[in-house]
């Protein structure tokens, strides 16, 4: 993307966002462990700023096996007690909690032969939601689907779900596209 930046504003501050920006965020997300990825960081980003996230990315992919939902699932009380000492991540005890809550309820689910790429892209037909958006304030912080998602989620186990962190994670999953469309990554968003 050279030339005159138009990219969406909030990737601007850092090169990490833009790459970021550019290549991940806003792209329709298909495979489970990347949904589940996605859905994890999204929950511990809740009160901060993505770009803390970014930032400890790795650490987060070390600390939790790379995603690995059958692997996360198996930790255990020790394991939570490690991570709240790991200065490399989000030492929350609630969020730690949360995310191998929600692997062992998606193993729940796995086991019953459904995948949350399946559920969340249930919502839309598949099809992810064009906002056309043509300026930043123009980009809700959350939607009548992403509280109904997030309600939905809640009564299947999931924790640490609101509709703020759902809606975050619909835009960074490709669910919907927030790009704005003088941005050089709106259309290829676009499925």
């Amino acid at each position: 993307m050279d030339g005159i930046d138009n990219r969406c504003p909030w990737c601007l501050g850092s090169q990490l966002y833009k790459d970021y920006h550019d290549h991940e965020w806003g792209r329709p997300v298909r495979e489970e462990q990347k949904m589940f990825e996605f859905l994890i960081l999204e929950t511990f980003q809740a009160g901060l700023s993505w770009i803390t996230i970014l930032n400890k990315r790795e650490n987060f992919r070390t600390a939790f096996h790379n995603f690995d939902i059958e692997k996360v699932a198996s930790m255990d009380d020790l394991d939570v007690e490690e991570l709240l000492h790991n200065k490399g991540i989000i030492r929350n005890r609630q969020k730690i909690e949360a995310a191998i809550n929600n692997a062992r309820v998606l193993k729940g689910l796995h086991s019953k032969g459904k995948r949350l790429v399946d559920i969340l892209w249930r919502y839309l037909d598949g099809t992810p939601i064009d906002n056309q958006r043509r300026e930043m304030a123009e980009v809700p912080a959350v939607t009548e689907l992403a509280t109904k998602i997030s309600k939905d989620l809640k009564k299947i186990g999931f924790k640490f779900i609101g509709p703020t962190t759902m809606y975050a994670h619909m835009q960074a999953s490709g669910m919907v596209n927030d790009h704005l469309v003088t941005c050089p990554a709106y259309s290829s968003c676009l499925e």
